[in-house]
């Protein structure tokens, strides 16, 4: 009877081992996640930060070329108004 309850004794410490083991192996894997995760997040950071650089860029650039294209129109219209105002000035004499 005392060799049966050793036995069972010896299971449960055996499982008891076993179940250190496996909580050992998930919290090392828990740290690694972890670790990749803060990795990853900081990834995420320096392409938004990118992101926000570029956005930021094109629209400097989409305005410049906005103003720019608004200065060739009204160039083009003084240009049409000119030469309106020769052409009437050639036709009247």
């Amino acid at each position: 009877m005392h060799a049966d309850l050793d036995d069972e004794i010896n299971g449960l410490h055996n499982q008891v081992k076993q179940l250190k083991n496996v909580a050992s192996e998930i919290e090392s894997e828990a740290k690694n996640q972890n670790e990749l995760i803060s990795q990853l997040q900081m990834a995420l950071m320096k392409a938004e930060a990118g992101v926000k650089n570029n956005m930021r860029k094109l629209n400097k650039s989409i305005i410049q070329s906005g103003s720019n294209h608004v200065l060739h129109v009204v160039l083009f219209a003084l240009f049409c108004v000119f030469l309106v105002y020769m052409w009437s000035k050639v036709s009247t004499r």
